[in-house]
């Protein structure tokens, strides 16, 4: 019998390379990518770029973050979708393949997905140390009249809102860090 423990004690940081492979130059092919565009797919094209950041304030370089998210129009693709549905709305993306150890996102600008609710993203967030992955959602500063509206950022505390909130920092991309811990901590959903 082993002494040494296994990955399910360890709680990796197996994530990022095991499900982004090819981010990380292995030769077997990702299930799905940092790029969601679609040739087919027409709305405004963005980059979401970010980093992970522990309660030291130091960037997690072995994270995971997926998104899911509604097309331009506001739909999500759904099973049995017909027509020209390349767009899938899901990504993936590790941490730790670039020098300042971010996440970034090439993917459209979603639509409101219902009466009442602003245009945003979801997020899921998986790292070492993590028994459970993360929920959290990335809203627009620019759709503030949107997000005035939103139901469920309504509910979330009037100052912890704005760590929500990704920030456009040049013309087509968002700025979206996410704080594990501290005076910054994202909010994280409990779904």
């Amino acid at each position: 019998m082993s002494k040494g423990q296994t990955p399910s004690q360890t709680v990796g940081p197996f994530f990022a390379y095991g499900l982004t492979p090819e981010q990380y130059g292995y030769a077997f092919r990702s299930l799905a990518s940092a790029d969601l565009r679609d040739p087919a797919t027409e709305g405004q094209e963005i980059r979401i770029v970010g980093q992970i950041f522990d309660g030291a304030g130091a960037a997690i370089p072995d994270a995971l973050v997926e998104i899911w998210q509604a097309d331009p129009e506001g739909r999500y693709l759904q099973p049995g979708d017909t027509g020209n549905r390349g767009f899938t709305g899901f990504g993936r993306c590790g941490t730790g393949s670039g020098a300042e150890n971010e996440f970034a996102f090439a993917t459209y600008k979603p639509g409101a997905v219902g009466a009442g609710q602003a245009p945003h993203i979801c997020v899921i967030v998986f790292m070492r140390g993590l028994l459970s992955h993360l929920y959290t959602r990335i809203y627009f500063a620019d759709e503030s009249a949107a997000n005035a509206q939103d139901p469920v950022l309504g509910a979330v505390d009037p100052e912890r809102r704005a760590t929500l909130i990704a920030e456009a920092v040049e013309p087509g991309t968002y700025r979206f860090d996410i704080h594990m811990q501290g005076e910054r901590e994202t909010v994280f959903f409990d779904v």
